[in-house]
């Protein structure tokens, strides 16, 4: 292995636009952390992939529901650094775990907005405090935020809230990990073909089609559209790009 090989830990990483991204980085010569919470066997499709690919990558479990398992988690990285990369550090946090509820604003229970909360915004926060003393000076963190935290559509009021959360921590984390040289931006999905939410924009024909018809390019994402732009913002030539949110929705409700 060359010194310059950069590595990524990407988060819920088995499946969807996390998998997506691993793979992207993985094609652009990027070594891959991926986590999972509950299906090692997809984790680990995932890693086999990377290394069709030429790459090395390894699968570490994380549920980011409960920030208990945080310290063992970042211990785990240090040890898999150290046996399969042969190094202290890695490169890019991508914050890509997390969960969908679809709720009424009215029917949005104290458990669900809990749960919501502990994963998207909680398990955010503090797993990337954790891992701080792993990440290299002039790294990079992606926090994952969503189209819905700028337009909104009804049932998602609990799940944007923590949306909004995360683009206003991510300016905060620039600020304050700009002294290391670390680099924090926010990548805002639109609508995406996963199984985000049941599936419902890839399987239900009415959403989907609603759904396009309010994005200006005419159709709704695709997990390549977002793994591509979290790979090339990671890349040398957005170095100078810090405290950003970008939205990658084809235009979505504009």
């Amino acid at each position: 292995m060359t010194n310059n090989t950069k590595i990524a830990l990407v988060t819920g990483a088995s499946r969807g636009l996390g998998k997506n991204t691993a793979l992207a980085l993985a094609k652009k010569g990027v070594d891959v952390i991926v986590t999972y919470r509950s299906s090692e066997a997809e984790a680990s499709r995932v890693v086999s992939e990377i290394a069709e690919i030429g790459g090395k990558a390894a699968a570490l479990q994380l549920d980011a529901s409960s920030t208990k398992p945080f310290d063992e988690f970042a211990a785990q990285v240090k040890q898999t650094l150290q046996e399969k990369w042969q190094t202290e550090q890695f490169d890019f946090l991508v914050n890509n775990a997390g969960i969908g509820i679809h709720k009424p604003f009215a029917e949005t229970t104290e458990d669900d907005f809990d749960q919501l909360m502990n994963i998207q915004f909680k398990g955010v926060f503090f797993l990337t405090q954790k891992l701080l003393p792993l990440l290299k000076d002039g790294g990079r963190i992606v926090n994952l935020s969503s189209g819905l935290a700028r337009f909104t559509l009804p049932g998602y009021s609990a799940y944007a809230s923590m949306k909004g959360a995360i683009e206003v921590l991510t300016r905060y984390m620039a600020k304050e990990l700009g002294h290391r040289q670390i680099a924090v931006n926010v990548v805002a999905p639109g609508a995406i073909e996963t199984d985000f939410a049941g599936g419902a924009v890839r399987d239900n024909p009415e959403i989907n089609n609603f759904l396009a018809s309010q994005t200006a390019l005419g159709r709704v994402g695709l997990p390549d559209d977002i793994g591509g732009a979290i790979t090339a913002l990671l890349s040398e030539d957005n170095r100078w790009v810090n405290a950003q949110r970008i939205e990658v929705s084809g235009g979505q409700s504009i």
